[in-house]
């Protein structure tokens, strides 16, 4: 069985992957503020990225893949947002990331083959109202992975899911009558929102070794919305 790290284990996609993986892997997963279920094989672990110094002394000697799930949607415009949202989302979803990666770094390069997966959103590229902050922080996050899927291939590969909106908790304030379900679902090709598996499904994908050839990409799991025009 792998090991393998999920952060932000306790809700949405991170727990649907976590759950996912550990149906054949060793799972450890972390939490903040919302406590999670007990699932076999997946040990869990209160964890603050937001800390500055980050205690992963729990984990094993060799991880082989890390999921960074942690994440926020600000929707406002961006005359409204303060200068101090823009640092505090980005610490949240990129320098967090930043200092988990380099704090497993030794653990992913005693694997063989190492995956890491960070996510971003359909709206980096596709560019929408009031999706300012979220875009900045998550634009981020595809030029890192960019970068580390250069700098540390061919031992460790680094890929990016984006998704459009998703059914997961974190999505709730913008999903939360059937109205609005419907009009969010009637803006993809496919004519449904997300959820919270079809998102796991590629992720564990991204990480195991069927995945062996696939590093620095952006994939994009949005119903069509990317690439679509109806």
């Amino acid at each position: 069985m792998k090991n393998y790290l999920i952060i932000g284990a306790s809700t949405g996609i991170g727990a649907a992957t976590a759950k996912l993986l550990a149906k054949e892997n060793n799972v450890f997963g972390t939490y903040n503020k919302t406590n999670p279920e007990p699932f076999q094989n997946i040990t869990y672990y209160s964890l603050n990225v937001l800390d500055e110094n980050i205690d992963l002394s729990f984990l094993p000697e060799m991880i082989d893949g890390i999921a960074y799930c942690p994440g926020s949607i600000n929707l406002k415009p961006f005359a409204r947002i303060k200068a101090e949202d823009f640092m505090n989302d980005y610490a949240l979803q990129v320098v967090g990331a930043v200092k988990i990666i380099q704090a497993i770094l030794p653990r992913l390069k005693a694997a063989e083959n190492a995956s890491i997966v960070l996510f971003s959103t359909v709206a980096v590229q596709g560019g929408f109202n009031f999706h300012s902050l979220v875009s900045s922080s998550k634009g981020a996050i595809e030029g890192l992975a960019k970068a580390l899927s250069a700098e540390l291939a061919p031992k460790i590969r680094v890929n990016v899911i984006a998704p459009s909106i998703t059914d997961t908790p974190l999505a709730a304030g913008l999903l939360n009558t059937a109205e609005k379900k419907e009009a969010n679902a009637q803006r993809h090709p496919l004519k449904k929102i997300g959820t919270a598996d079809d998102i796991a499904a590629i992720a564990v994908f991204l990480l195991s070794e069927n995945a062996g050839w696939i590093t620095g990409q952006v994939i994009h799991v949005d119903g069509g919305m990317s690439t679509i025009k109806m």
